[in-house]
């Protein structure tokens, strides 16, 4: 018997029952949505799993209660309701209703996050970082040295720091006589020379490519900013040089655009890298900052596509927001050319003045791979050196959400494969 069936004849046989169950909220009630993120994280770690309830209530999730779950939520600061085993019952037989573009799915175990990132302090921050932390999900950090001794098969999900793959220390070549550039630079040319290699690039690209091995193999893969395009960059560079000489000391292979392996790459196809050492662009996959006119953050927004939450339930986690349209940020990275974008990868959210990319999701292997350009959601344009933004500032962020849907659904339960 399923469990809506079972909570049906609950319903028939009992009256006014104790609280059992404890809907927390994601639409414009919930009084801080990172932090319900982290809650469900912790309630996994409790041993007890969530139902979460696609496209209800803004991505809704439902639980049965037990000690210590109300003092948690009470001290996070999220909101919640209490609810009787038949009031749990009416809202699982609406969202599963044919009727509705809802679903269930049920979230089992924590996933084991690891997060891509140097030692070195830089000066700018990692979005993923502060929501993490924000949220009060646990996380480990890994660099070069751990995900080329194996260290990857400990994770079940990996973020890409705001990282350059393509071994050109991100195109700063401005800052290049920075205290920050230097150690950067020195750090990384250490590190390759520890591996055998010759040049910063080469050692980047084993670990784009053990981390391609990763997602393969069934890891799910969350990048933004320019963690997105410089990894594929790098995949697709595995035969040729592409970096300018300012940054390895030889010159870009004369052939290099006749020999990128598009088909080594995630999400994009046909591009041209950027052969300049001075602009700050790795490639033409990405469309770069608005023009100065269009500069205007009340102007600049993307809108979250809607999908079927009973037969595409992947991406509708990924979108679930209590609000479909989200304001533009601009990154290094700041949206996709759609023209680049990989038939079969999904466009989660596009911006409609410039027809563009903003997020996609893609499958490799038995893992997938989500893409969210920009820096950070709730700073327009952030510069180097500027101060992280303060989330106690903005509990309630779509932007930042989309961030935290990443984190839960490598934990929604697999559907048993047939034999």
């Amino acid at each position: 018997m399923g469990r809506t069936a079972a909570l049906l004849i609950f319903l028939g046989c009992v009256g006014n029952a104790p609280a059992q169950e404890v809907l927390i909220p994601m639409d414009t009630q919930q009084s801080n949505h990172l932090k319900a993120y982290g809650v469900a994280y912790w309630v996994l770690q409790q041993g007890v799993s969530i139902d979460w309830l696609l496209n209800y209530r803004g991505g809704s999730f439902l639980l049965q209660s037990f000690p210590a779950l109300e003092g948690e939520l009470a001290l996070r600061g999220v909101a919640y309701q209490q609810l009787s085993g038949s009031e749990a019952a009416v809202i699982i037989a609406e969202v599963e209703s044919e009727r509705a573009n809802t679903a269930v799915v049920r979230l089992d175990k924590p996933p084991r996050i690891a997060v891509y990132a140097p030692d070195q302090t830089l000066p700018w921050d990692d979005t993923v970082l502060l929501a993490l932390t924000y949220a009060e999900v646990p996380y480990e950090m890994i660099y070069d040295d751990d995900v080329l001794s194996g260290s990857l098969q400990y994770f079940d999900w990996l973020h890409l720091h705001h990282e350059d793959f393509t071994g050109q220390y991100g195109k700063f070549y401005q800052y290049r006589n920075m205290p920050w550039y230097i150690e950067q630079q020195r750090e990384a040319e250490s590190a390759a020379r520890r591996h055998g290699f010759r040049k910063v690039s080469e050692l980047k690209l084993l670990v784009a490519q053990t981390i391609r091995q990763y997602v393969l193999e069934g890891g799910f893969l969350f990048a933004m900013c320019s963690g997105t395009d410089t990894y594929d960059i790098a995949l697709a560079a595995l035969s040729t040089d592409i970096v300018p000489s300012e940054y390895d000391g030889d010159p870009v292979d004369p052939g290099a655009l006749g020999k990128l392996a598009f088909e080594e790459t995630f999400a994009f196809t046909g591009f041209r890298p950027s052969f300049n050492a001075s602009e700050y662009e790795h490639s033409d996959i990405d469309t770069g900052p608005p023009p100065p006119q269009l500069q205007n953050p009340a102007l600049d927004y993307f809108t979250l596509f809607e999908f079927s939450a009973k037969w595409d339930p992947v991406p509708t986690m990924l979108t679930q927001n209590h609000v479909a349209t989200i304001k533009g940020f601009i990154g290094q990275t700041t949206a996709f050319r759609k023209q680049f974008v990989k038939p079969g990868v999904v466009a989660l959210a596009e911006a409609p003045l410039r027809n563009e990319v903003k997020y996609l999701h893609g499958s490799f292997g038995q893992g997938t791979f989500t893409y969210y350009a920009g820096h950070d959601p709730e700073d327009y344009q952030h510069f180097v050196g500027d101060p992280p933004t303060d989330l106690n500032l903005h509990k309630n962020s779509p932007g930042y959400r989309l961030i935290l849907n990443n984190i839960l659904f490598p934990a929604a339960r697999k559907k048993k494969q047939k034999t």
